[in-house]
């Protein structure tokens, strides 16, 4: 009992560092896409209540809640996995856009880059805990967790399949008969998405790279301030 104590501990302290930066992470996601799909002439999210950056009017309680945790605790006993969760579906009919096929692509691509400038905003909070010596080690946690989890969410977002943005973006750049055979795909999602996740393939080959990129250009984007901390 008191081997699993520590264990029960350290998984609900990792769990509440990383709750708000991936509550914030994947509901921003949808934000910027609805507000997008509503400039491009789509007026599906205002008419549902969800052109907003209230993460309530987004959070799904499996998807935002529940699959976080699960997969948490599945990479706790396994030591693989990916820490991934999902909003409501997108509230976006892409035919009510003036040009759908090229719209698509720049909501999925909005998306991706929401999250990448939620990361920059999570660097910055941690920049200022360091130039105003605030060490409380919970805050500190979560501004690197807020960062960690928009760059794994970006990685788990550019998926290649239909559903994710990033089979959008192979939709919207396929021929027109060519991505339609594509988008044929869909039905087989979820079950490629779980044999990759649950066989370490994704998180190795596909979200582990993009990570990596993330952290790459960051370091570029904040490589000027270095001389605030020399």
């Amino acid at each position: 009992m008191n081997d699993i104590s520590p264990v029960l501990a350290d998984t609900i302290q990792t769990l509440a560092v990383f709750a708000l930066p991936l509550l914030l992470g994947i509901t921003w996601h949808v934000s910027a896409q609805c507000y997008l799909a509503h400039r491009l002439g789509d007026r599906t999210a205002q008419m549902e209540g969800r052109l907003t950056l209230n993460p309530a009017k987004h959070i799904d309680p499996i998807g935002t809640i529940v699959l976080p945790i699960v997969c948490y605790i599945i990479m706790r006993l396994t030591g693989f996995g990916l820490l991934i969760g999902y909003a409501k579906p997108l509230p976006i009919n892409f035919g009510n856009l003036r040009n759908p096929r090229r719209g698509m692509m720049w909501i999925a691509l909005t998306g991706v880059a929401s999250n990448f400038a939620m990361a920059i905003v999570w660097v910055l909070v941690g920049l200022a805990f360091r130039l105003t010596h605030f060490d409380e080690p919970f805050f500190v946690q979560m501004a690197a967790a807020g960062v960690q989890a928009n760059l794994v969410l970006i990685g788990f977002y550019l998926i290649p399949l239909p559903q994710f943005d990033g089979g959008r973006i192979i939709f919207s750049l396929l021929p027109t008969k060519q991505a339609f055979a594509y988008a044929k795909v869909e039905p087989y999602t979820m079950m490629i998405l779980f044999l990759l996740l649950f066989t370490g393939v994704l998180m190795k080959f596909w979200v582990g790279p993009w990570y990596a990129v993330g952290r790459t250009l960051l370091g570029l984007i904040f490589s000027p301030l270095n001389f605030l901390f020399a």
